[in-house]
């Protein structure tokens, strides 16, 4: 069997397969912690071979790995997957080329002198010692005494080494650590590959808490200077624990970087994932080698994601070529291939990968080239064991500030798209939506029930309160105590019970006391203390993606309340609050600095202003001849951002960041959409007098309990559009108009048509979503007339939406 696998190239690798399945079963949460997943041979063949070519033509190394000037790092080895390989390909080259005769010294001097591995996990470090031992015995070395891989027990992205010892067990360790060391700080690396892990929670901590004595002196903070991190130093006038950068923390503050200036991104988390670390790692050591190849199989959310600008715009600066193989494979994003069939990936994870060869030559010129890969996982595994770098179809393409996509992108519509407004410079004043952290605490149906919880939450001991609510252990952001202490200090009172939008149509309540580390989580109050006084919000997702790539764009509602984080399918959900309330100049000028004042004389406290960007305003003002109202300019955006044809011809840019929108300098035109944008502002927020005569109908006999929804639709429309025979699912028949929307067995809701049923807002089914999260709930009265009320918005959001799309072109055609 080893024959076959190592010498012959047949079957697979029983060690490492051995080695997953154990670790699957043994220790799953060990496994996903680390992002333990071995690495699909065909993918692992196409990034050596290529390597190997590029090696051979850019870097004039004849012999590809075989040269013994060619020095090799896996950063993440697992169980040597790739150093394996590469060692493989190595050797037959000599042989291929030079003969049998040398092949042992070939060995000994070249592969186990420069070829090298790190790995954290004892597992795979004992199960990868061993794989080499038998790999390289299958070609004709056995290890001697004195001769080891140099695979090192370490943590790749840590700098510091373990200090020497003599204590038993730990002296082999601590060399380990000073072996790996000199490695890490001084060995020139020609070739960096390997399939680094993926794990948004990142172990590998970015901060860590450290002593720091009276006198001596630490790092107070970083400053930017010419798109430059600085450091500034403080000395401790006492003993102090201190926050500080560990050494790749530091690096990856390079990745915030972008045109020179910081992101400023609200939630740059992603940015802390493993493998976002591990090329950060890669990119440092061959820029202190001045050269270099980098090839990694990874998570493929750096491609397009915004968080991740800074670091496209890095790797760019550093590499020269940079050719990118989308896998593809994205589960959560629910991809499909472009013709609609279905797309797999090429591991058992729901995160899409991608390839990526990335080449530092001097003299080289500078190129990024794309392509992807799509189809079932067998046809892509077979497509891989087939091409390298070389047979691949790579398209050019020109990453551009200000997001440097490493995707192809359509130019001459994106250069167009780009002259429109960004969202987030119409409104000055934003943030995410409300963090609770524990809904189930939080979140209640009635003004009634939040009082009663916060009552007893506030009152039960700290242990006993963790179980009454199902609580679950603390986070750094939210404890129990934390909780509680923040009801008693701020002393409970009803007025604090406010509405809050929780999902599309769905309003809540909720205790709002604007404290953060408090009842809730991030309650974040600079944008929802506007949102407690008559207001209305744009409700807005950053990128379109999140919900699925085969739907068009729907992350938007409004809001007159305060909302949640997780509005939209996935999370996500952006405020743009229309106006702000001024407390006082110094808090207008803290809170919103230069946003829009033109409407209003200066403020008195409470006094609201429109958060609208000036230059805006005075360009339309300038246009008209006239000043539009703030809710004019508000109406005219939604109108926009329903417009079909709109989310269509934007579609790949709306998945990526939030909306741009364009204006017209047509007056007229302004005002039409605008009433259309009213009219579904007012649908939306089921306030418009249209909703007094819903469509839909509440039928049968029972409890009005929630089972399970299932919708019927209709059967032969009659020719007049009127009755439609629709039969029970469970038994019954009746004639309905439209389809029916059964809660149980006998009860049903009536008159809705599939199209009103699929309709989807910030990716959740709306008619869907709103019963079942339900489930089990006896609908009041209350809640049956607003789902017969939500059916009919949605109906006529859908023709209001026809209407606009009847002046979108025009508003194009007549851009400012």
């Amino acid at each position: 069997m080893l024959h076959q696998y190592f010498h012959e190239g047949k079957g697979k690798d029983p060690i490492v397969h051995f080695y997953e399945t154990f670790l699957s079963e043994y220790d799953p949460k060990t496994r996903e912690m680390r992002g333990v997943y071995y690495t699909p041979e065909p993918v692992v063949s196409y990034i050596v071979r290529s390597l190997h070519s590029i090696l051979k033509e850019q870097f004039n190394k004849a012999d590809g790995f075989a040269d013994k000037n060619v020095t090799v790092l896996d950063p993440a080895a697992g169980t040597l997957t790739f150093l394996a390989q590469t060692a493989k390909v190595a050797v037959d080259e000599f042989v291929s080329k030079y003969g049998e005769g040398g092949k042992e010294n070939f060995i000994r001097d070249h592969i186990l002198k420069n070829f090298y591995a790190f790995e954290l996990m004892m597992a795979p470090y004992a199960v990868g010692h061993l794989k080499m031992s038998f790999l390289l015995e299958e070609l004709g070395f056995k290890l001697q005494k004195d001769d080891r891989v140099k695979l090192y027990l370490t943590n790749t992205l840590e700098m510091e080494e373990l200090a020497a010892t003599d204590l038993p067990g730990m002296a082999s360790l601590s060399e380990e650590s000073h072996l790996a060391g000199r490695i890490k700080k001084k060995k020139p690396i020609l070739v960096i590959l390997g399939n680094p892990p993926y794990s948004g929670h990142s172990f590998n901590v970015s901060e860590q808490l450290i002593d720091v004595k009276e006198g001596t002196q630490y790092i107070s903070h970083y400053e930017l200077r010419n798109g430059q991190w600085f450091t500034m130093t403080r000395k401790a006038d006492k003993n102090l624990k201190v926050k500080q950068k560990t050494w790749i923390g530091r690096l990856i503050e390079d990745y915030k970087i972008c045109d020179s200036k910081i992101l400023g991104e609200k939630n740059p988390k992603w940015l802390q994932d493993d493998y976002v670390k591990f090329i950060r790692f890669a990119q440092w050591k061959i820029d202190q080698s001045g050269e270099g190849v980098l090839g990694f199989i990874t998570n493929h959310s750096y491609l397009d994601n915004p968080t991740f600008r800074g670091m496209r715009q890095s790797l760019m600066n550093t590499f020269d070529e940079i050719h990118l193989l989308d896998l593809h494979g994205n589960s959560l994003k629910k991809e499909k291939c472009p013709d609609g069939s279905k797309d797999t990936n090429v591991f058992d994870i729901q995160q899409g990968v991608a390839i990526a060869l990335c080449i530092k030559k001097k003299g080289k010129k500078k190129a990024i080239l794309h392509a992807e890969l799509w189809g079932e996982r067998e046809q892509k595994y077979s497509w891989l064991q087939a091409n390298d770098i070389n047979s691949t179809k790579w398209k050019n393409i020109n990453p551009k500030s200000d997001f440097y996509l490493l995707i192809p992108r359509h130019e001459r519509r994106a250069k167009a798209y780009e002259k429109f407004w960004k969202i987030t410079d119409i409104f000055p004043l934003n943030s995410v939506g409300i963090v609770t952290a524990r809904d189930n605490l939080t979140i209640k149906w009635s003004k009634e029930e939040m009082w009663q919880t916060v009552l007893n939450f506030s009152r039960l001991d700290s242990e006993l309160a963790r179980q009454a609510y199902d609580l679950g252990e603390d986070v750094r952001d939210w404890k129990v105590e934390l909780a509680q202490n923040d009801l008693r200090e701020g002393g409970l009172e009803k007025k604090k019970i406010a509405p809050i939008l929780y999902r599309p149509f769905d309003v809540r309540y909720t205790y709002y006391t604007g404290k953060s580390r408090g009842f809730h989580c991030m309650p974040r109050h600079e944008v929802m203390q506007h949102m407690l006084k008559e207001n209305i919000a744009l409700c807005i997702g950053r990128a379109g993606q999140v919900v699925g790539l085969e739907k068009s764009w729907n992350i938007i509602f409004c809001s007159n309340y305060i909302e949640d984080f997780n509005l939209f399918y996935r999370g996500g959900n952006v405020n743009f609050p229309l106006y702000f309330y001024a407390a006082s100049k110094k808090t207008k000028e803290k809170i919103i600095g230069g946003a829009f004042m033109l409407f209003e004389p200066e403020a008195d406290y409470g006094v609201k202003k429109p958060n609208l960007s000036s230059e805006l305003v005075e360009k339309l003002t300038k246009t008209f001849k006239k000043t539009p109202l703030p809710e004019e300019i508000f109406y005219y955006i939604y109108a926009v951002l329903y417009s079909e044809t709109y989310r269509t011809k934007y579609a790949e840019f709306l998945k990526i960041d939030f909306p741009r929108v364009p204006f017209t300098e047509d007056y007229k035109l302004f005002k039409k959409m605008s009433e259309h944008g009213n009219k579904l502002v007012n649908l939306h927020l089921l306030k418009s007098s249209e909703l007094d005569s819903p469509i839909a109908r509440f039928q049968g006999k029972g409890d009005n309990r929630v089972e399970k929804p299932k919708y019927t639709p209709s059967l032969n429309p009659s020719p007049q559009g009127r009755e439609t025979y629709s039969p029970s699912p469970l038994g019954g028949e009746g004639w309905v108009r439209g389809g029916r929307v059964y809660i149980n067995k006998e009860q049903y809701f009536e008159s809705i048509s599939e199209e009103v049923w699929r309709y989807q807002i910030g990716g959740y089914q709306v008619c869907d979503k709103w019963l079942k999260d339900r489930k089990e709930r006896i609908l009041t009265l209350d809640e049956i007339q607003t789902y017969c009320r939500i059916v009919t918005a949605i109906q006529k959001t859908l023709e209001i939406q026809k209407a606009i799309d009847e002046f979108y072109e025009q508003v194009e055609s007549s851009e400012i």
